[in-house]
């Protein structure tokens, strides 16, 4: 038994034994623990396909369900998991279609970024709980939304910020807490690749086996262009992100939840499309920096098309406090230095080495940890460790980042809400506009 399923035995021991009880929806409906969950996971050409792979993997799950716009990409899917488990998911091009399945329990997104919250919502009300991977939506007032909606329908929705279900990095943030190094009161997190341009785009006819109206689905309609779909809607503003919060969120999660803070009272950010001249809309190359009313701060640092690895990994995070530094290299591993730089303590994963900046994922084992907390939460066996009030906070985050880089503007928010004082032209950036008809709505 590793120490991280010795500490969860003890602690499950404790509470039966001061009966204490989870809430357990699955059983206030009459399901049994030993039912399976039965799972559908929308969006699956990359990180979905291998959401689902995930899923299909673990005992108390069945992947009933397959959606996707890329009538290929569903096949291939399908044709997979039916592969591994013996059993031919039901496939989807509507998720609204998918939501209407009674024996649907939850659902998994790995859609495009501007589909995550909107998804997010149908399936609250259409009932089901929800694992949405991380940015958990496109734009503040979409996280915000999420929150009421996860409250108002009393459904689980856990974003994928997977560092929250990594055993040694919660043991990492117990001796932060604990004081380990003093007061903590800097935290410096980067992601490095070696991204390629885009180039420019043509107008093209859309490849019959894509339903595009569907892919853009809540997003204002822009022609298609073949140099858009799969990947590289990331770096376009009107369904994308950037690297802030395609990359970004996981460690500036981790930094939030080292530091103990909520939402900034300060942001500025820098940067640009410095490494080439093609379509790309979004940083490659970007600096965010946050202050927070306890007297702490965070650097954030992007270079999407530099791959220079620091402390020898392509992410990573580092805490600087009183009495020394703790390095956190991308995966579950850490490192603590006294003041002078002697190391004093090294913490190695037991479950496996990772590629930091892989990005499938980072690895199945450990990926499988936050998964396996999800649909523990379904069942009521466990509490989930990234709710989304959580979850909206670390997006929100890189989010106040894009706009401050955005309006080219240091932006001073509400310590307690997060949302931005007296800037007009930050907050048109705020929410969104969405195709009509698409609307998110309570």
């Amino acid at each position: 038994m590793t120490n991280f399923n010795r500490r969860d035995f003890i602690k499950r021991g404790a509470l039966a034994t001061a009966g204490v009880f989870l809430y357990s929806p699955w059983l206030a409906h009459g399901r049994s623990l030993a039912d399976k969950v039965v799972i559908g996971v929308v969006g699956t050409n990359s990180r979905g396909h291998y959401l689902a792979r995930l899923f299909a993997q673990m005992p108390e799950v069945e992947v009933g369900f397959i959606c996707d716009v890329d009538a290929n990409v569903l096949e291939r899917t399908v044709a997979d998991i039916e592969k591994l488990t013996g059993k031919r998911p039901k496939a989807f091009t509507d998720v609204r279609k998918l939501l209407e399945e009674k024996n649907l329990d939850a659902i998994a997104i790995a859609t495009p970024d501007h589909w995550h919250a909107p998804a997010t919502l149908m399936a609250l009300k259409a009932g089901k709980h929800v694992y949405v991977e991380k940015p958990c939506s496109h734009n503040p007032a979409e996280g915000e939304i999420l929150i009421t909606a996860a409250a108002k329908y009393n459904k689980i929705v856990q974003m994928g910020n997977q560092r929250r279900s990594f055993p040694n990095i919660i043991q990492a943030m117990h001796e932060l807490q604990n004081g380990v190094i003093g007061r903590v009161y800097f935290a410096k997190g980067w992601y490095a690749n070696a991204r390629k341009s885009i180039g420019t785009g043509k107008v093209v006819p859309i490849p019959a086996h894509l339903n595009y109206e569907l892919w853009q689905g809540p997003a204002p309609r822009r022609p298609y262009k073949d140099n858009l779909i799969h990947y590289n809607w990331h770096w376009f503003w009107n369904w994308g992100t950037g690297e802030a919060l395609n990359n970004g969120t996981h460690e500036l999660d981790v930094m939030r939840w080292g530091l103990g803070v909520d939402y900034p009272t300060k942001v500025v950010s820098a940067g640009g499309r410095y490494a080439f001249a093609d379509d790309w809309e979004t940083p490659d190359t970007q600096t965010i920096t946050y202050e927070f009313a306890n007297k702490t701060s965070i650097l954030w640092e992007g270079r999407s098309c530099n791959d220079y690895d620091e402390f020898k990994s392509g992410r990573g995070v580092v805490f600087y406090g009183e009495k020394g530094t703790m390095v956190i290299p991308g995966g579950d591993d850490y490192k603590i230095y006294q003041l002078g730089g002697k190391l004093v303590k090294e913490v190695k994963t037991e479950i496996q080495q990772v590629d930091a900046t892989n990005t499938m994922g980072m690895g199945e084992k450990l990926d499988s940890l936050h998964l396996k907390n999800f649909i523990e939460a379904v069942q009521g066996k466990a509490n989930h460790t990234s709710p989304i009030h959580e979850g909206h906070k670390s997006t929100l985050l890189p989010q106040l980042g894009n706009i401050a880089w955005r309006t080219g503007q240091t932006l001073h928010c509400d310590a307690t809400t997060g949302r931005i004082l007296n800037n007009k032209a930050a907050n048109k950036l705020w929410s969104r506009e969405y195709e009509k008809g698409w609307e998110m709505k309570l």
